[in-house]
């Protein structure tokens, strides 16, 4: 009788890619232009829910900064 074999490998699981994106905000002095990151808004709204970084609005551009408090 022959098995079935599972690969539990099928389906992989998403990097958090979060550690990166702090990473990059402090070599870029602790905001970047939203247009100008390449993480995924998934990643941007994980850290804005973690209260790690903020979305602020200058009237022309969107930036993403490193939360201070």
């Amino acid at each position: 009788m022959a098995r079935k074999t599972t690969n539990k490998f099928a389906h992989p699981v998403p990097q958090d890619h979060s550690h990166q994106c702090l990473q990059y905000l402090r070599r870029c002095g602790g905001s970047a232009r939203l247009c100008n990151i390449s993480f995924s808004l998934g990643v941007i709204q994980t850290l804005v829910n973690r209260k790690l970084v903020k979305v602020s609005n200058n009237g022309t551009d969107f930036y993403v900064e490193l939360n201070e408090t």
